[in-house]
């Protein structure tokens, strides 16, 4: 509104000056009174147009009042109704709030009376237990003065009960499961092994390697004694052997532990016999001589052997290898010809099984070949054997028979299986093998006081040559389940402590004899 009076004012302003401008030229007197009249006119207009701006601007100011005053009521009026509504959300809140309360309460309330009644049953549970101890004492008295047992002694005599029972289960676990592998097997291997030795036809002889040379007179022992024991001394030295000469009528015995050698010392000496020269010089031209010749034989028995069991492929140093155990021995028996059997019953039990043949004969002919080396190296004949086959590229298979066959290592192939099982038939038919005196002896004594050493043992005896033994237990300390258990350990104790030919039959006997008199 002051805006709008002061726009009124500045445009009479405005105006008087223009009025004045105009008037000017006329005259000053003219424009004098014009001017006057046009003032006061002026004056008179701008009163007029100050009193209508100000009666507009008084009801402009009283309009603006009014719309300020509606707008303050209306604002006012929403504000309340705000307030208002504020107001009920808060008493909603309010009464959720105290419902809340409410329902926390009373839930108080129930896990109070819950926790009170879990203490009156924890309190009657203790009372309880405490009821079933001592009814249980007093059961446990009742029972020890009922049984004449206390407590500890029952728990013992039930456990000497479950004992019994489980070693009664274990005995006849093991008795089904022998029957069932003995019917499912026996017959079988029966068959097989039966045809394997019936296409076998090996000697059934044991050989005797005595190193024993025959003189045409005793006047010969001097001649080979020589002046001052020279000639018997070049011999020695040249051959690595020993010289025995006793009072044996007509013969020297040729003493050394590498078979070789021997043999080379006993072919020189039959030439020098029946050359009839023996001198130093002639006697080193005679052991050269007769080691060409074992050497020729030694390489001729390995092609023999390679030969006869139709293997292929074999390095000529492993023939050659073959061919020195032609002479050696072991328990007796010509360990070449052994292998040559071996590779026959393995070859026919694998063709017999459709198993790899030519492996088996193979593995079976050079199981042994160690033999021929554990007088020269350190070591078993089984590591020495496959360290030498391995040496001349045999195949692993071949290798793993070797090693698996005195039941060193687990067998993992057939084949294994085979010459393990074709070795234990050939050693172990009859006259196949001997030993002398004093080691059978000392083999019978030690197999009496293993089985004898075991509690229950009464006596036990070794029959058939050692090959059987039968053990006679206490009745009252030994039961009929744990004599299967008492065999079982008694045959693997024989097999971890005992070096013997074949098998070893134990027989464990159980007698009860009950005597009374008729007076």
């Amino acid at each position: 509104m002051e805006f709008e009076l002061l726009h009124i004012v500045l445009a009479v302003i405005v105006t008087a000056v223009v009025v004045f401008a105009i008037g000017f030229p006329l005259g000053i007197s003219y424009r004098k009174k014009f001017s006057e009249k046009e003032i006061s006119s002026a004056e008179e207009e701008a009163r007029r147009i100050i009193n209508e701006a100000i009666k507009s601007a008084e009801s402009k100011q009283r309009e603006a009042l009014l719309e300020a005053k509606e707008e303050i009521l209306r604002n006012r009026s929403e504000y309340e109704k705000e307030v208002k509504a504020q107001k009920a959300d808060l008493q909603k809140q309010e009464r959720r709030l105290q419902q809340k309360e409410e329902n926390i309460d009373r839930k108080t309330e129930n896990i109070e009376k819950k926790e009170e009644a879990l203490a009156q049953k924890h309190a009657d549970l203790e009372r309880e237990e405490e009821e079933i101890r001592t009814i249980k004492r007093s059961q446990t008295e009742m029972l020890e003065r009922i049984s004449g047992f206390t407590a500890d002694e029952a728990k013992a005599y039930l456990i000497s009960q479950v004992e019994s029972e489980v070693t009664h289960e274990t005995a006849m676990k093991i008795k089904e499961i022998e029957s069932r592998m003995k019917e499912e097997s026996d017959q079988r291997a029966k068959e097989i092994i039966a045809t394997a030795i019936q296409r076998c036809a090996a000697d059934h002889a044991a050989e005797i390697t005595v190193s024993v040379v025959p003189l045409p007179n005793d006047e010969m022992k001097g001649r080979i004694i020589g002046r001052e024991g020279r000639n018997i001394r070049t011999i020695e030295t040249l051959t690595g052997v020993d010289l025995i000469i006793d009072d044996t009528p007509e013969a020297i015995t040729v003493s050394c532990f590498e078979p070789v050698r021997r043999e080379i010392a006993r072919v020189a000496l039959e030439k020098l016999i029946a050359d009839g020269r023996i001198h130093p010089t002639h006697i080193e031209e005679m052991v050269e001589k007769a080691r060409r010749e074992v050497d020729a034989v030694i390489k001729s028995e390995g092609e023999r052997a390679a030969f006869e069991t139709g293997v292929r492929g074999l390095h000529p140093e492993v023939q050659k290898m073959l061919g020195r155990l032609h002479y050696r021995t072991s328990y007796g028996q010509n360990v070449l010809q052994h292998s040559i059997e071996v590779s026959h019953i393995a070859g026919l039990m694998a063709a017999e099984l459709g198993a790899d043949v030519t492996a088996a004969k193979r593995a079976g002919l050079l199981h042994d070949i160690g033999k021929a080396l554990d007088h020269e190296f350190e070591g078993t004949h089984i590591s020495l054997g496959v360290e030498f086959c391995r040496k001349y590229k045999e195949k692993e298979d071949i290798l793993h028979a070797i090693q698996a066959h005195h039941g060193d290592v687990e067998c993992r192939t057939l084949v294994a299986c085979l010459v393990q099982a074709a070795d234990a038939i050939s050693a172990a038919r009859p006259g196949a093998r001997r030993e002398n005196l004093e080691n059978y002896i000392k083999r019978l004594e030690k197999l009496e006081e293993i089985t004898g050493s075991y509690p229950g043992v009464e006596k036990s005896y070794a029959i058939q040559a050692g090959r059987e033994v039968r053990v006679m237990v206490k009745p009252e300390q030994v039961s009929e389940d744990q004599m299967v258990i008492l065999a079982r350990e008694l045959a693997k104790r024989i097999e971890a402590e005992l070096e013997y030919p074949g098998q070893i039959k134990v027989h464990v006997l159980r007698e009860t004899k009950v005597v009374e008199y008729a007076k």
